[in-house]
């Protein structure tokens, strides 16, 4: 997990104080605390369990994606060993020809071979030949020596890399096994609610439909946050995750047909041809942290001390994330949850 890295107080604040206004005024036009709505308590515990879920599903996602890299580190060190087999292989068909070669050309005594010899001057031309041949198959040697001790360390790097992929799919497991206990309770503590409360659950942190009204009625923030993007690439991902608005929120999912949260965000820079990284605790440092209150469309506004959700902020006070199991990608106000910091990539 990211650890939570207080920023530079020049500039934050400035968005802690709009938060801050934010949420008076959300409290001022009526809010009622969860605790006193009916089933207030188990709201609070689904809240709970979903935040643990999220927790746990970027934890699956930085497993799966390095699962995903140590696969291809072993095929490729799986490749690196095969052609080094090969290469081994045509030297020591090489120096086996030579070997031949030397044993019947050289098999006795040179002093011996040169007075039984019937042409003395064609047998030292021979002699040089077999010197040369010496001196090829102890180059040969030496590189097939080489050879044999680079096979050796491609097989032990490809048998660590072999345990650690085995290592990374137990974690990947595991986290999984998290996220659908987790998952498993919240739905269960859901149905208990009557119905009225499960639909209030689902648009609790919606703002009024259209949404666009949060903060353009407050003058003492009207104009603090820009309704343009800071460049054509932010502006490419804001509209790719406009495309996505509707799918469905699906925990370790990267799109296009449903995604988490930093699976959205992931998916909708990459549309702009930008890699992101895979987890919200890595987009975190993705780019340049900047105060909430200089936040721009195509901004990530990453949520929790722990950075564990984050969503992209699409001017007029309003991000789109991918909230939660059960709801679709949608349009919520920036102060949903509490900020932790703001990225531009």
């Amino acid at each position: 997990m990211g650890s939570h890295r207080r920023l530079a107080s020049s500039g934050f604040d400035r968005g802690a104080v709009a938060l801050c206004l934010l949420s008076a005024t959300a409290a001022a036009l009526g809010a009622v605390p969860a605790h006193a709505a009916p089933g207030g308590a188990t709201r609070a515990e689904v809240d709970r369990l979903y935040q643990e879920a999220e927790q746990a599903t970027q934890a699956f996602d930085k497993a799966q994606e390095r699962e995903g890299t140590l696969r291809h580190e072993v095929r490729e060190a799986q490749d690196r060993i095969a052609r080094q087999q090969e290469r081994i292989n045509t030297l020591r068909e090489q120096l086996g020809s030579l070997a031949g070669a030397q044993y019947r050309s050289g098999g006795m005594d040179p002093a011996l071979a040169l007075l039984f010899s019937d042409d003395p001057g064609d047998y030292l031309d021979k002699a040089s030949t077999l010197d040369r041949i010496g001196v090829q198959q102890a180059g040969q040697l030496r590189e097939l020596q080489s050879a044999m001790r680079e096979l050796v360390g491609e097989r032990a790097e490809a048998a660590g890399k072999l345990v650690e992929l085995a290592n990374s799919r137990r974690a990947v497991a595991a986290h999984k096994r998290t996220v659908e206990a987790k998952l498993a309770t919240a739905r269960q503590l859901l149905n208990t609610l009557p119905v009225a409360d499960r639909t209030a659950f689902g648009r609790a942190s919606r703002s009024d439909g259209s949404g666009r009204a949060d903060l353009a009625d407050l003058p003492v923030l009207s104009g603090i946050f820009s309704s343009e993007a800071p460049d054509a690439r932010a502006a490419a991902a804001v509209a790719a995750a406009r495309s996505a608005l509707g799918r469905p929120y699906v925990w370790g999912a990267s799109g296009p047909s449903g995604f988490d949260c930093s699976g959205l965000m992931q998916w909708s820079y990459a549309q702009a041809g930008t890699q992101l990284p895979r987890t919200s605790q890595e987009q975190r440092f993705a780019g340049r942290q900047i105060p909430l209150s200089e936040a721009r469309p195509g901004d990530l506004v990453v949520y929790r001390s722990d950075a564990s959700h984050v969503g992209m902020y699409v001017g007029n006070g309003q991000v789109i994330h991918a909230p939660y199991p059960g709801a679709a990608v949608r349009y919520d106000p920036v102060g949903m949850m509490p900020v932790s910091s703001v990225t531009r990539p």
